[in-house]
């Protein structure tokens, strides 16, 4: 049974959780390994280097859009992909523990499944700007 006057606030928790981790994904890109280096190691990787500025981008975006609540079901459903592109680029060849050499796969399939989640529960509570408008019934 879910418990309707605090699943929102649940799902605020896990949204603001899940930005965070994509906020300081996309600070370590940008202040750790830069963004030209970021470019540089997706390059290596074989894919458009071009491509790491707009993983920046997305993680940013997306990151600041589930910790307000802007569109978060869109936001948390547009971040899918990047954590795919993680697991099948870099973390699939390190098996499943992310305490395998060079990282596993484990940590990013526990984020997307919040991501899934915030994607099937809802926007949660305090959304600045929910993904659908609900129309008040009674």
């Amino acid at each position: 049974m879910i418990d309707s006057r605090t699943a929102p606030y649940a799902i605020l928790i896990l949204r603001v959780a899940l930005g965070l981790l994509f906020l300081a994904h996309a600070g370590l890109k940008v202040f750790v390994f830069t963004p030209a280096g970021t470019a540089q190691f997706f390059a290596s990787l074989g894919l458009p280097a071009a491509l790491a500025y707009l993983t920046i981008a997305v993680e940013t975006l997306g990151g600041v859009a589930l910790i307000v609540g802007f569109f978060a079901r869109v936001a948390a459903l547009a971040l899918i992909p990047v954590l795919l592109g993680a697991i099948i680029t870099v973390h699939a060849a390190a098996g499943f523990f992310f305490t395998n050499p060079n990282g596993g796969w484990e940590f990013l399939a526990l984020w997307i499944v919040g991501l899934a989640a915030v994607v099937l529960a809802g926007d949660g509570a305090l959304a600045v700007r929910p993904t659908f408008n609900r129309k008040a019934t009674g």
